[in-house]
């Protein structure tokens, strides 16, 4: 083999262990270099997070990791989740007149958890803005439709707790009062909901009007219609109750129950006696819906076993059963089950200090005479539903 001055140098130059250290040194600064040129130039396009640290609040439609693009990125509308315990959307009016009560959890009102929901929502946390920003509004495509004094308020409550439930708080009385303001104004009051969730209302007086089946049906057949029912004695007389609440000076419940208090014949003009007879209005909504779109919910059993009734309603809406019993707790004092308090809060979802009005006492020879004429209507609604709810 020819000798070679180069390869010579190149070789004494390779073998000499000092050099051949700073060589090894000079290429890996070099990859350093360029792979921190590329690195500053990925950067330079990655997300942030955009706060307004001045005046300490978010900016934004929603507070999230944005792009340059300004939209959110799908991480953030995967977590866009609402959160158990928390309406984001929007929390319902307190009404002028608070809604009446007696003696247990179907007629108590629901002060201090709207009072925790307002509180919350005037704080929202990152995820509520999350959830502020995504989605879109929907018809609902399911509905408590009655009966009122029966329960819809405290099943209402109890199904907000499932985050795959976005109700409205508010009752909206569109297919009762507000039909002529179209679709598009019903559709707004909705809350947004992602993909997958289930949004609801809930108008007790759709049960009873006349109306409603046609222009539900009209909006959706497939619309999911829940029905909240109880004994009607104690239902019509917790009715007078409030109503009493608002105007003391109204007759008597006994003046008002008969046309004739001699004959006993029952005045079923009376809208608190009218409402009880429940076989009449499901016939009317059975012209437009089959049974298997109706579910009845006992008011009953939302006292004495809030889950298992629960359970029923979310195997009805076809999603999972996340609430259970686990949710609430049996306040001794209050006679009702409560909901267990919400994550980062120290007082229960129940009632606030208001625990309810008392029912007037009412001869019980008038309430006998009611449970006479209610038995035939409620042994063809047992028959109707096939569902014997034991009121007599």
């Amino acid at each position: 083999m020819e000798y070679s001055p180069v390869c010579h140098s190149l070789y004494a130059l390779w073998s000499s262990p000092v050099k051949k250290k700073l060589i090894l040194l000079s290429i890996m600064f070099f990859i350093w270099v360029y792979m921190l040129y590329s690195c500053v130039g990925y950067c330079s396009a990655m997300p942030s997070l955009v706060v307004d640290r001045y005046r300490g609040k978010e900016t934004g439609a929603a507070v999230g990791w944005r792009t340059e693009s300004g939209r959110t990125d799908l991480v953030s509308r995967l977590l866009a989740q609402p959160q158990p315990w928390e309406d984001i959307e929007s929390d319902y009016e307190e009404p002028s007149i608070r809604t009446a009560a007696s003696r247990d959890l179907l007629d108590n009102d629901w002060d201090e958890m709207r009072g925790g929901e307002q509180q919350r929502a005037a704080e929202p946390s990152a995820m509520s803005s999350f959830s502020n920003g995504s989605g879109s509004k929907k018809l609902p495509q399911a509905i408590i439709i009655g009966v009122k004094k029966g329960g819809t308020r405290a099943l209402l409550e109890f199904l907000r707790v499932h985050p795959d439930i976005r109700a409205v708080g508010a009752e909206p009385h569109f297919f009762d009062r507000n039909y002529e303001n179209g679709l598009e104004w019903y559709r707004e009051l909705m809350p947004k909901t992602l993909e997958g969730q289930i949004t609801m209302e809930k108008t007790p007086s759709y049960f009873v009007t006349r109306e409603a089946p046609a222009r539900i049906a009209a909006m959706s057949r497939d619309t999911k219609l829940i029905v909240v029912v109880r004994d009607p004695v104690t239902r019509a007389i917790s009715d007078y109750t409030q109503t009493l609440s608002k105007k003391p000076d109204i007759p008597s419940f006994e003046s008002l129950t008969f046309k004739n208090r001699t004959t006993g014949l029952i005045d079923t003009s009376w809208s608190a006696i009218q409402i009880g007879i429940y076989a009449k209005h499901l016939d009317n909504w059975l012209q437009y819906f089959p049974m298997e779109k109706i579910l009845f919910v006992s008011g009953e059993r939302l006292i004495s076993d809030p889950a298992g009734e629960l359970g029923r309603v979310q195997d009805f809406l076809g999603l999972k059963r996340i609430i259970t019993d686990k949710h609430f707790y049996f306040n001794q004092t209050k006679g009702f089950p409560c909901l267990k308090k919400a994550e980062g809060s120290s007082k229960p979802h129940c009632l606030g200090k208001t625990k309810g009005r008392t029912h007037p006492n009412i001869d019980p020879e008038v309430v006998q005479r009611l449970r006479d004429f209610y038995r035939p209507f409620n042994m063809k609604f047992y028959q109707m539903t096939g569902h014997n709810f034991g009121w007599d």
